[in-house]
């Protein structure tokens, strides 16, 4: 049996630092120290795909499945490489402390990236970023042409681009990658960039003995490059556009379902293929990240399939997919999948059937257990199990301060009260909640910073179902309090995850 242990869950881009967003640089360094100073074993991440402005820069909407996101490059780190000049970085605009700004923060940064990249030219490529380049072939040439593309175009979905180019013929690839040679290079140094400063921030958590948690999502979007460099994988018509999307049926929280719009795949054309994009998707996610939090898990065994004319999801059925095959091919060659099954929401017997069977640990939310029949409800504390990942809540969810003060009844909080011996306050919940899934049977508990410091729903993360002021909340270095951080170790070894 594997040890107790715990982690924090804190978004990069939620790090301190004076460039406008968290990034690889010395916060990330700081930030693994602090995990290992209170006995931590885990920072768990959201999805390093690269975000879209179209999409609010939700890390759930990225362009790429394989690529990193490089508005999180940090600038020092670009000036130890020798790609910049300290005077250079010196004097930044003025960012918001408390959020991203991410307009600000990306006419910022490509000004430090097109002076970075100038300097890469002028020095010559080194051994280094060849031997990144032709490791990574197989996705590295189609992304960054689809950026430079995506530049060209006026930011055109690739569905809207000429036929000759959205449809990859031969002549049409050449022509546009001759005459887009500069910003195709670009790309492919700032992805190099990023990996190099990813993997060394990776190697100090290794030599902290921290493991990272990353984030995959089961879906793209369908403005990304997976769909125009592989169209036949997923549910596309004669003109490239989708035929189906995806969603959820309507439940007791919407009447209509949710309609996500993302392309569907077409796991017969994956199955014939061995599942080769998938294996490769998981590979590349593997080699970033240690154990990997695979979203709507439930997809993989069934999905809610909907027309892509229509306006809700209530019209959709529900279709079988492999996981089964694929996970199965997954395993062959490997002693385990590090995987993480996110199985929240309407759940069915045969979706924790396939979680028994290839051990995949499921989630469990605190916040979520005082509702309902609470005697049975599997998120209430005395109902965890040791196989599954507690939280007091995720990215999706509000903090325990905010869902104490906004979210719950006077009945909920009165049967709080009784769960717990006594009454309570806001400024005090974030505690109960914490220890109360630190003493859990849970092997892996995960509690997100907003939570250990007991902050309040002004820094929520996300908001599902909504698309302002999400994925902009920062840490402030003074919310970082000693006695916080100190109360948080003290949990950790009292019940033994240290």
């Amino acid at each position: 049996m594997n040890r107790r242990s715990s982690g924090i869950l804190l978004h990069i881009t939620s790090l301190p630092s004076p460039y406008g967003i968290g990034d690889l640089g010395p916060a990330a360094y700081r930030f693994v120290d602090l995990l290992s100073s209170t006995g931590q074993r885990y920072w768990q991440i959201l999805p390093l795909n690269p975000t879209c402005p179209a999409f609010a820069n939700s890390p759930y909407q990225g362009t790429s499945a394989f690529a990193g996101n490089t508005w999180l490059i940090s600038p020092e780190q670009m000036v130890a490489d020798d790609l910049l000049a300290p005077e250079e970085i010196s004097n930044p605009p003025t960012f918001p402390g408390d959020r991203v700004d991410y307009r600000a923060v990306m006419d910022y940064k490509n000004g430090l990236f097109d002076r970075a990249f100038e300097r890469f030219k002028e020095y010559g490529s080194d051994f280094r970023y060849k031997d990144f380049a032709a490791e990574n072939i197989t996705w590295l040439d189609d992304y960054a042409i689809f950026v430079a593309l995506k530049e060209r175009f006026g930011g055109k979905t690739w569905g809207d681009w000429p036929v000759g180019i959205r449809d990859r013929h031969d002549e049409a690839l050449r022509k546009h990658g001759t005459e887009l040679a500069a910003p195709i290079l670009r790309e492919k140094f700032l992805q190099y960039v990023f990996d190099r400063q990813w993997r060394m921030l990776k190697n100090h958590c290794r030599d902290r003995h921290i493991q990272i948690i990353g984030d995959l999502p089961i879906y793209l979007t369908y403005d990304s490059v997976d769909l125009w460099a592989n169209p036949k994988l997923f549910k596309l018509d004669g003109e490239k556009k989708p035929t189906v999307v995806a969603g959820v049926p309507p439940d007791i929280f919407s009447a209509t379902g949710q309609l996500w719009g993302s392309p569907i795949y077409n796991w017969e054309m994956h199955r014939e293929q061995g599942f080769r994009w998938w294996e490769s998707r998981i590979d590349r996610t593997l080699a970033l990240v240690d154990r990997v939090r695979l979203d709507h898990f439930r997809g993989f065994v069934q999905f809610w399939e909907v027309s892509a004319g229509d306006e809700t999801a209530q019209n959709g059925h529900w279709v079988d997919a492999p996981g089964q095959d694929l996970f199965t091919l997954l395993m062959r060659g490997r002693s385990c999948l590090p995987i993480i099954a996110e199985d929240l929401g309407y759940i069915t017997p045969d979706v924790h059937e396939m979680m028994t069977y290839f051990r995949f640990p499921g989630m469990k939310i605190l916040t979520f257990g005082f509702s309902g029949d609470v005697a049975r409800n599997p998120h209430a504390p005395h109902n965890i199990t040791n196989d599954c990942v507690a939280y007091t809540g995720t990215h999706d969810n509000n903090t325990v301060r905010g869902w104490f003060e906004h979210e719950i009844s006077d009945e909920q909080k009165s049967l709080i009260f009784r769960y717990i011996g006594g009454p309570v306050g806001a400024d005090h919940i974030h505690r109960i909640l914490m220890r109360l899934a630190m003493i859990s049977p849970a092997e892996t508990v995960i509690i997100p910073m907003q939570d250990i410091l007991g902050l309040g729903e002004e820094t929520r993360m996300n908001r599902p179902g909504t698309t302002d002021k999400n994925w902009e909340w920062r840490l402030l270095p003074e919310q970082m309090t000693e006695q916080a951080l100190q109360e948080f170790s003290e949990i950790t070894g009292i019940y033994g995850r240290k």
